[in-house]
């Protein structure tokens, strides 16, 4: 049996549809873009610090290992190298509407119609072979091969692949950028426990210093040239002295399992050479110029990519109100009989098919689509603005706190020298009775909260080198 289906009034159809498809609504305008600054504080020296690979730029190899350890066990990092699987299989689908479906098919069936009908009469007065009539009831067995193909003719079906392209090349920067800010999190949470282990230290060396003073003045009293007063006043600052112990070993404690978490593994023991506290990252940073911030931040690549696959998204919602031309075609065999099936021509069947299909009443649904495509894409065009403006201001606010706390640390620094000082003075004050406890107390304290302080300075000092390097981009290379 021969079957050949061609769709009648094409052509009207097709001027029907493109007079209703002929009015699309525009784009909406695109926001003025804003360039960046030439330069960061009139430095225009384009040598740029993120250029250096994150293991020569961190030299500890304890912090090293961490890092490593990170980038293979980190929770959030697998994550989001999940999304580029998950990008990845988009684009498959996207390039398989592109490319016509096909389905095979068997099936069987049978079929009793009223003798008294077209298709009864009909059947009943048919001969197959002389003799033998149409088998009541009648049977129907099938094997065949049918396609489907969407022809591309507005390109909706490539700008959708194209956004999906896009889109995973978005994924592969956000992980870039989930890379960059792990490794300066795992850093700063380094130098965070070396800076806790560093105050311990003083604090207990500070301890010895109140011990001896205590039994300064317990001596004093019983030669009558002190007061219990006094004693127990020395006796309550080592307490507490004692008790800020306890403080920095859970802080210890809470740091080293943050680090931990970082690394994805259960709580344990970090190695680390608490003397590398003073150095062991550059002393100056090279911060080139701003313009080059978008081509190593991750997360303005990322969002440029995502404002071009926008773009594309409008293309395709576009593309919705324009006709769809659909082919379809099926090559198979069919007979009531299965030993009929492979008596050819008179068993085969064949189709092929042509629609064209268009928007007439469904047109609001399609510029709702369209309207929410053009927001989107508007949407993600200040999302790239304000990242650009976001990683500029962070720049320029790290390498001013650079500046600053370069300044203050050198202030604290004389200021510790001269409170230690100050503490041998006060206790030989002390002892020849030219100096009353309470100075020797304050002068302690002062000395013991100006070395925290210190310390605390220069573990911002640190922070601040290794959030300047991540926010101009370095790290993930």
């Amino acid at each position: 049996m021969y079957k050949f289906r061609i769709h009648s009034g094409i052509g009207m159809l097709s001027a029907c549809l493109a007079i209703a498809s002929c009015k699309v609504p525009a784009i909406m305008p695109s926001a003025e873009n804003k360039a960046v600054p030439a330069s960061y504080d009139n430095n225009a020296d384009t040598t740029n610090t993120s250029s250096l690979q994150w293991r020569n730029f961190f030299t500890d190899k304890n912090l090293v290992s961490l890092i490593d350890t990170a980038l293979k066990n980190n929770q959030e990092l697998l994550v989001t190298l999940q999304e580029i699987e998950i990008a990845k299989s988009e684009i498959r689908f996207k390039h398989g509407a592109l490319l016509p479906t096909v389905t095979a098919k068997a099936g069987a069936g049978v079929e009793k119609v009223g003798r008294y009908t077209s298709q009864g009469a009909g059947d009943a007065s048919t001969e197959i072979e002389p003799g033998k009539e149409m088998p009541d009831p009648l049977t129907d067995f099938t094997i065949g091969a049918y396609a489907n193909w969407e022809v591309d003719i507005w390109k909706k079906l490539h700008n959708a692949k194209k956004a999906a392209v896009t889109r995973y090349l978005s994924t592969v920067e956000g992980k870039n950028f989930v890379l960059t800010n792990l490794i300066a999190e795992v850093a700063n949470s380094y130098y965070e426990l070396l800076s806790l282990d560093k105050q311990f230290e003083i604090v207990k060396q500070n301890i010895e210093l109140q011990k001896n003073a205590l039994e300064i003045v317990k001596v004093q009293k019983e030669a009558t040239r002190a007061t219990e007063l006094a004693v127990q006043k020395f006796q309550a600052e080592v307490l507490k002295s004692q008790s800020l112990e306890f403080d920095i070993l859970q802080n210890i404690k809470e740091a080293e399992n943050k680090i931990n978490f970082l690394l994805g593994r259960y709580p344990q023991e970090i190695i680390r050479d608490k003397d590398a506290f003073s150095g062991s990252l550059p002393l100056t940073i090279s911060a080139g110029i701003p313009s080059q911030l978008l081509a190593n931040r991750p997360d303005i690549k990322q969002a440029e990519l995502e404002l071009t696959a926008a773009k594309l998204d409008v293309k395709v919602a576009r593309a919705e109100f324009y006709p769809s031309l659909g082919i379809s075609a099926g090559l198979g065999l069919q007979a009531f009989k299965p030993s009929y099936l492979v008596k050819s021509p008179e068993s085969l069947l064949y189709s092929l098919a042509g629609e064209l299909a268009g928007p007439l009443i469904n047109r609001n649904a399609i510029k709702a689509e369209f309207n929410k495509a053009n927001a989107k894409q508007l949407q993600a065009m200040y999302n790239y603005e304000r990242t650009i403006l976001h990683a500029y201001l962070e720049v320029s606010n790290q390498l001013s706190s650079i500046s600053n706390l370069e300044k203050s640390y050198d202030l604290k620094s004389k200021q510790v020298d001269a409170l230690t000082r100050s503490i041998d003075i006060s206790n030989d004050l002390f002892k020849s009775a030219r100096a009353d406890y309470l100075e020797v107390l304050m002068t302690q304290r002062d000395a013991l909260e100006s070395k925290l302080e210190l310390i605390e300075t220069k573990k911002q000092q640190l922070n601040a080198v290794i959030n300047v390097y991540r926010d101009l981009g370095g790290g993930w290379k």
